[in-house]
C-alpha cells in the first residue's frame, strides 16, 4: 500500500474529508492531515481538542480484506501501531486502553476513531482517525487530569511530520499482520501490550449505564470481556473504560 498525503491548514475534521474521498473511490493509503481541526471528533460523540500547530491530526482510508465482524481488530492494530511508533520516536513506554486509547503514565496522549462501511458481510473501507498530543505544553482545566502530551512527558519537542511517517510505517506493518496471520494475532499482541486487557478492575460506561468488574481478556473479534461483580461474563461491544481503585 502506498501512502498519499493531503495536507490542510484548517478544516472541521479530517474524518469527514477522508470519508468523502473514500466514497469517491480514492484508494487505500489516502491520508488527510490538518494543522488544526475546528470540530475534531472522538469516540461516543466526544470532541477532540485540536489546537493549531501542536498535535498530529490525521485520518486514513483503509480497505482491509476482512469480514465485517472482525473490523474491530483494526482499531486494536492502530493502537499497537501508534504505541510502537511513539516508542521508536520518543523512547516512551505506552499502555493501551481498550479499544482506542494510547496512554502515557495513565493519561491519554492519543485517541483513535474508526468508522466502517461494509459491502455485504465484508469491509468496504474503514476511516481511521488518529489524534496525537505531541507538543502541547498544557491542557484546559477539564482535561489536565486525563490528558498528556509527548512534550509534557519527555520535556522535548518533536517533529509531527517525522512522527506521522513512523506511524504510517507501523500501521502498514500491523495491517500486514492481519492479512498474513489473521485477526487473532492482533488480539494476542494487544493483550500482551495492554494492562487493561485482563485482570484490571474497571467501570464501563455506555449511554448512561455503568457496569463494574474485572477485565477477562478479549474475544477473537476484539471485544473486551468483563467479569462483572455478580460473576457474569459479558462481552463489551462499545463503551468508555475507566480504571477503578
Amino acid at each position: 500500500m502506498q501512502w498519499t498525503i493531503h495536507r490542510f491548514e484548517t478544516m472541521d475534521t479530517t474524518m469527514r474529508e477522508a470519508a468523502e474521498r473514500a466514497e469517491r473511490s480514492e484508494p487505500a493509503g489516502t491520508v488527510v492531515v490538518a494543522d488544526q481541526q475546528t470540530a475534531g471528533r472522538g469516540r461516543l460523540g466526544r470532541s477532540w481538542a485540536s489546537e493549531r500547530g501542536t498535535g498530529l491530526y490525521c485520518s486514513l482510508v483503509l480497505r482491509p480484506r476482512l469480514p465485517a465482524v472482525e473490523a474491530p481488530v483494526v482499531t486494536l492494530a492502530l493502537g499497537l501501531a501508534v504505541g510502537r511508533a511513539l516508542h521508536r520516536v520518543c523512547g516512551v513506554a505506552c499502555d493501551l486502553r481498550w479499544p482506542n486509547d494510547v496512554l502515557l503514565r495513565g493519561r491519554k496522549c492519543c485517541g483513535i476513531l474508526t468508522e466502517m462501511t461494509a459491502a455485504g458481510d465484508h469491509v468496504r473501507h474503514i476511516i481511521a482517525g488518529i489524534g496525537v498530543n505531541v507538543n502541547q505544553e498544557a491542557f484546559p482545566e477539564e482535561l489536565r487530569e486525563t490528558a498528556t502530551s509527548l512534550r509534557i512527558e519527555t520535556g522535548c519537542e518533536y517533529s509531527r511530520e517525522a512522527l506521522l511517517g513512523e506511524i504510517l510505517a507501523e500501521v502498514q506493518r500491523y495491517l500486514e499482520v492481519i492479512e498474513e496471520r489473521g485477526a487473532g494475532a492482533i488480539v494476542e499482541l494487544f493483550t500482551r501490550a495492554s494492562s487493561y486487557a485482563a485482570g484490571k478492575r474497571v467501570a464501563v460506561v455506555n449511554e448512561g449505564s455503568e457496569m463494574r468488574g474485572v477485565t477477562a481478556g478479549l474475544t477473537g473479534a476484539g471485544m473486551l470481556l468483563l467479569r462483572r461483580d455478580d460473576g457474569t461474563l459479558t462481552p463489551i461491544v462499545a463503551g468508555s473504560v475507566r480504571p477503578m481503585e
